[in-house]
């Protein structure tokens, strides 16, 4: 094919202004050439400043760079960021995919991040797994990963577009690293969700410790201690629907005839609470908690401690929980404000082991 002399885009031009005149040509895919500086080239990139100072084989002064493999259009963009360091939204819209292949093969770092950026901010169902490709040909792990997490959110969806087809009869390890991806993803929800329901529950069964010492000590609308009228109580306390279930609990706990035989599922959550409290105290003597001292007596005589490795993880998380909501929030604060406690259906559900 004959080449045509073509002069650069308007950036090149722009940046070549009162330059010295070119002194080799960048040749493209479809023959056309573009006008150029090797000493910008070759500061620009190490690739091309290893292909200007290699020897030539045969003497000329026409110095020829071939820039091949990408559209013949995307090449004038890509010499243009080489000298103005520029790109505009519509040129990265338009040559995106190639100048990231470009930046890769010629080591332009500041264009493969440039790439990277507008690559992700533009990522569809539709494009995702050829760009995905790309990222990781051209060793661009964030781009990558944006695309693992589209892939794995937008499954179903990407699953039935043309790309996705493709790779599947043309690269099966590609798909099995994806799929291994997305079910590594789907786990490492799952566990998320999972450890957010057991903080949940810790900081329910923190918060119920705390209304059962409150009851205990301080009496609140129903319970309370034999020695305290409550009839002169000053009302609901700020958590008074946790206050509420477990007072619930604890009538019901003091009439129940099944617990005598261990046959009623509320009155053992009762004890399962008291022996909580009794785990966590760490005033036995002076605690007004029923059950508190003998709890610790008993925990003390039994050589395992009185509990298996479950029940003890589960105190420490509880103790954990209580102490960082101790910590949350100034005292004040913490008793004038209300915070959302546990209602009676709530405090039923409640597995402790």
């Amino acid at each position: 094919m004959e080449l045509h002399s073509t002069p650069p885009a308007d950036g090149v031009i722009a940046a070549a202004v009162e330059m010295p005149e070119p002194d080799v040509h960048v040749v493209t895919s479809s023959g056309m050439l573009i006008p150029a500086h090797s000493k910008i080239l070759a500061s620009a990139s190490p690739v091309l400043e290893s292909i200007i100072e290699r020897p030539q084989k045969r003497r000329s002064s026409d110095r020829n760079i071939p820039i091949l493999g990408v559209p013949y259009d995307a090449v004038p963009v890509f010499i243009q960021f080489l000298y103005s360091r520029k790109c505009t939204e519509e040129q990265m819209e338009k040559f995106g995919i190639h100048l990231l292949a470009l930046a890769h093969v010629y080591s332009v770092p500041q264009l493969k991040q440039r790439c990277t950026r507008g690559l992700a901010q533009r990522l569809t169902v539709d494009n995702v797994v050829d760009v995905f490709q790309l990222a990781r040909l051209c060793n661009a792990p964030d781009l990558r990963l944006k695309c693992m997490k589209l892939l794995s959110n937008n499954f179903k969806a990407v699953a039935e577009t043309e790309g996705w087809k493709f790779l599947q009869n043309h690269d099966p390890y590609l798909e099995l690293e994806i799929l291994q991806f997305i079910d590594e993803a789907e786990s490492r929800r799952k566990m998320r969700r999972r450890r957010r329901e057991q903080q949940s529950l810790y900081i329910q069964l923190s918060e119920a410790m705390d209304c059962l010492e409150h009851i205990c000590s301080e009496g609140c609308t129903s319970v309370g201690p034999s020695d305290m009228d409550l009839s002169k109580h000053k009302g609901p306390c700020s958590k008074f629907s946790t206050c509420h279930g477990l007072q619930l609990l604890i009538k019901h706990f003091g009439t129940c005839m099944k617990r005598v035989n261990g046959g009623c599922l509320r009155c053992k959550r009762m004890w399962q609470l008291f022996r909580l409290h009794s785990s966590i105290c760490g005033q036995p003597d002076e605690c007004r908690v029923p059950l508190c001292r003998q709890f610790k007596l008993k925990a003390q005589q039994d050589p395992r401690g009185g509990s298996d490795e479950r029940w003890r993880l589960l105190v420490r998380k509880v103790a954990s929980a209580k102490a960082m909501s101790s910590l949350s929030l100034p005292k004040r604060k913490r008793e004038e404000e209300p915070r959302m406690g546990m209602d009676n259906r709530e405090m039923r559900s409640i597995k402790l082991y």
